[in-house]
């Protein structure tokens, strides 16, 4: 928790190690990330601000404890420019083994395909 908390605080940009993919071909991005202090880890700002989101579609994923989505819609729109930022989906942590329910009803809302 500290090290986010001070990634945060400084605004930090982590790096990724190895080569990051390409978004060609794909018109719906959904970023997964746990919840920290409100928002997503550093290292996603990292990630989305490396790649084109230009006309796609992002829906946000998270895990969290107390914050839902936090501030990923606001984060996204600020590093995805270009992109739609649409529904994302939130499960609290300690509910994600019983989440299937949840996260195929919002796969269908979204338009994807379940399983």
């Amino acid at each position: 928790m500290k090290r986010n908390v001070r990634e945060q605080d400084t605004d930090a940009r982590p790096v990724i190690e190895g080569r990051l993919p390409s978004l060609h071909g794909y018109d719906t991005i959904l970023l997964a990330s746990p919840i920290w202090n409100v928002q997503a880890p550093m290292i996603m700002t990292t990630f989305t601000e490396a790649l084109d989101f230009q006309g796609k579609t992002v829906h946000p994923v998270t895990t969290y404890a107390m914050s839902g989505l936090g501030t990923t819609g606001r984060d996204y729109a600020a590093s995805c420019p270009g992109a739609t930022i649409a529904e994302g989906l939130a499960v609290r942590g300690e509910e994600v083994k019983d989440a299937d329910t949840e996260v195929e009803a919002w796969l269908r809302r979204i338009g994807l395909p379940t399983r």
